[in-house]
C-alpha cells in the first residue's frame, strides 16, 4: 500500500503489522484533515508562523504523515490543485525544521567530526527541502570517483599506500605520494569526468547545491573545492580550506604540517580544473595583493558561512522571485549559525516586512535586535509603528469581498476567473483569477505602468493574472486575448486558487468560488463558445 515505507524496516525487526497498518492509515487521515483546512483558514494571507502549530504536536509518527503529504503531492491528473499547494507547503515546513535540527546538532559536535561534505549536503537539503537529497547517496557519488581515481592511481604506482587502505584511513607523509594522488584527481575530475567551473552561468544557485554539482559537473569555486578536498581526504591527503577573498581556494601542505608559513603551501583551484598556485599566482588570479591572514585554514562552520553567503548574495538578485524564497532559506541558515547577527536579523525583519508576512515574528525579531544592540533604536522603531498598524488593519478587515457579475458596477467585465489568456502586447500566457471593475491601483503605479496611454486608461476592467514566468500581474482589459491554444500554466500559486485544469480553463477552488460566485457558469460557457465554435 505504501512501498515508500519499506525503507524505515528491516527483515530482523519483530513489528505488529495491524498496528503499523492502523498508525499509517490514522496518519493519513490526519494529514488530509489538516491539508483540508489550510486553504480556509489562509487562503487571503501567507501561511503565519504559528500555522504550523498543530503540525508540530502530530500524535502520529512523522514519517506516516509525510509519507502521505507525497502520496497527495504524486497525485496522477490536472486535480485536487490546492491539496497539493497546501500539501507542498506543510512538507517544506516539516523538512525544513528537521533538517535545522540537524543542522544544530552538526555545529556542536567537535570540528574533527564536522565533515565539509555533510555540511554542505544540509545546506542543500534545506534550501532544496522537497528533492530526495541524502548524505549516504552524496557520499556513495564521491566514492565512486575516488574508486575511479584509485584505480587511475593503480595504473601509475600500483603499491600507492592508498590503494591498501579504507576511505581516509590513512594519511600519507610523503609529499611525492600525495603529488601522485592529485594528479590522479585531476585526470579522473577534469579529464574523464569533465569537471570544470561554471564560467557562463557563475550566479546559478544550482551551482552551490552539492547534489547539483555531482549531477551537472559543475559548479563554483567553494562548490567544487569541498567536492575535491573530500576525495583528496579519503586518499590520504590532508588538503585544508583557505577562505580566500573572491575566489575560494584549498591549500597543501610542502613543509612541516601545521606551519604557518604561508609559503611552505601550494595553494589549489578545483574552479581552474584543480590547478596548483604559488602565494603570487593567488594574487594574480584576482587581481590585487592580501594580507597573510587570507591565506589561513579556516573551519567547516566558515565554510558553510561563506556558502550561505553566496546564497544570501544570489537571494538579494533574484528579483523574478517575488516570494524571495532563495534569500528567506538562506537567511534561516545563517542565523542558525549566528543566532544574534544584528545586520542578518535586520535584513530578515525588513523582508518579512516587506512581504506583508508573519507580522509577530518581525515584532520577535525587532525585539531580539533592539536587546543585541540599542544603537538600532530608529529603525527599530520605525518597523515597530508600521509592523503594529499592518497588525490592526489585518484584525479589521472583513470577510472576504464579494464581486457578483449581475451588479451594474461590473457590466463591463468581459472575462471571468479561470479562463487562459494572452496579452496581445507581450505574448505572455496567463490564467485570470481575479478582477476589478476599474485600475484599483495608486496614483503612481498608474504612472510608472504608462496606463494613460491605453485608449480606455485606467476606466476599465484590469485582472489579476498568474502568469507562465511564475510572476503575478495586473492586466488591463483591452490587452487581453483569449488564448487559442490553452494549456497549463506553471505558476507556484496556481494551487492558491484552483482545485483542477480541465484542458480548457481552470476551475477556482471553494474559497475564490465564493469571492466570485457567478463566474464559473460564465466561464464554462465561454469555454464551451470559443473551443468547440473553434473546432467546428
Amino acid at each position: 500500500r505504501w512501498p515508500s515505507l519499506l525503507k524505515y524496516y528491516s527483515h530482523s525487526d519483530s513489528v505488529s503489522w495491524l498496528e503499523e497498518y492502523k498508525a499509517r492509515h490514522n496518519a493519513g487521515l490526519e494529514a488530509q484533515r489538516i491539508v483540508a483546512s489550510f486553504s480556509k483558514r489562509f487562503f487571503s494571507e501567507h501561511v503565519p508562523c504559528d500555522g504550523f502549530s498543530d503540525i508540530e504536536t502530530l500524535g502520529c509518527p512523522s514519517h506516516f504523515f509525510e509519507d502521505e503529504l507525497m502520496c497527495i503531492l504524486n497525485m496522477e491528473g490536472r486535480k485536487g490543485l490546492t491539496w497539493k499547494y497546501y500539501a507542498k507547503k506543510i512538507l517544506y515546513f516539516l523538512r525544513q525544521q528537521n533538517i535545522l535540527k540537524n543542522l544544530k546538532e552538526y555545529l556542536q559536535r567537535p570540528t574533527e567530526r564536522q565533515s565539509f561534505l555533510e555540511g554542505a549536503v544540509l545546506i542543500d537539503q534545506y534550501c532544496n527541502p522537497l528533492s530526495d537529497i541524502c548524505l549516504k547517496s552524496v557520499q556513495a557519488q564521491v566514492d565512486d570517483i575516488t574508486d575511479k581515481v584509485r584505480k587511475v592511481l593503480r595504473t601509475k604506482n600500483p603499491r600507492h599506500p592508498s590503494l591498501a587502505s579504507k576511505a581516509g584511513e590513512v594519511f600519507i607523509p610523503e609529499v611525492e605520494l600525495q603529488r601522485q594522488v592529485l594528479d590522479a584527481m585531476n585526470c579522473v575530475l577534469y579529464e574523464q569526468l569533465k569537471y570544470k567551473g561554471n564560467e557562463l552561468d557563475y550566479y546559478n544557485s544550482l551551482n552551490s547545491y552539492i547534489h547539483q554539482v555531482l549531477i551537472r559537473r559543475t559548479g563554483i569555486p567553494i562548490s567544487l573545492s569541498v567536492l575535491y578536498l573530500t576525495i583528496a581526504r579519503q586518499l590520504g591527503v590532508k588538503l585544508e580550506p583557505v577562505n580566500f577573498p573572491s575566489h575560494f581556494l584549498l591549500r597543501w601542505c610542502q613543509g612541516k604540517e601545521g606551519s604557518t608559513d604561508i609559503f611552505d603551501y601550494t595553494y589549489i583551484d578545483a574552479f581552474g580544473k584543480g590547478k596548483q598556485l604559488t602565494v603570487k599566482e593567488c594574487e594574480y588570479l584576482i587581481g590585487h595583493h592580501v594580507t597573510e591572514e587570507f591565506y589561513g585554514v579556516v573551519t567547516s562552520k566558515e565554510v558553510l558561512q561563506r556558502m550561505v553567503g553566496n546564497l544570501l548574495n544570489l537571494g538579494k538578485r533574484e528579483s523574478t522571485d517575488q516570494s524571495y524564497q532563495l534569500l528567506r532559506d538562506s537567511l534561516d541558515l545563517y542565523l542558525a549559525m549566528y543566532p544574534d547577527n544584528v545586520q542578518h536579523l535586520m535584513l530578515q525583519a525588513r523582508l518579512y516586512f516587506h512581504l506583508g508576512i508573519w507580522p509577530e515574528k518581525v515584532l520577535d525579531i525587532l525585539q531580539h535586535i533592539q536587546a543585541l544592540d540599542p544603537s538600532q533604536h530608529g529603525a527599530v522603531g520605525y518597523l515597530v509603528q508600521h509592523t503594529l498598524e499592518h497588525i490592526e488593519r489585518r484584525k479589521e478587515e472583513l470577510g472576504p469581498e464579494v464581486k457578483h457579475r449581475s451588479d451594474e458596477k461590473h457590466k463591463e467585465v468581459c472575462f471571468s476567473i479561470g479562463l487562459i489568456m494572452k496579452h496581445k502586447r507581450y505574448g505572455y500566457n496567463c490564467v485570470i483569477y481575479g478582477w476589478d471593475p476599474a485600475c484599483m491601483m495608486g496614483h503612481e503605479w498608474i504612472r510608472n505602468m504608462n496606463v494613460h496611454s491605453l485608449p480606455h486608461g485606467p476606466h476599465q476592467p484590469f485582472y489579476n493574472v498568474l502568469v507562465e514566468d511564475g510572476s503575478c500581474r495586473y492586466a488591463a482589459q483591452e490587452n487581453l486575448e483569449y488564448n487559442s491554444e490553452p494549456r497549463e500554466i506553471p505558476h507556484p500559486d496556481i494551487g492558491r486558487y484552483f482545485s483542477e485544469f480541465t484542458g480548457l480553463h481552470y476551475l477556482a477552488n471553494t474559497e475564490l468560488e465564493i469571492r466570485y460566485p457567478e463566474d464559473l457558469e460564465l466561464t464554462r460557457a465561454t469555454v464551451q463558445k470559443i473551443y468547440s465554435s473553434g473546432k467546428e
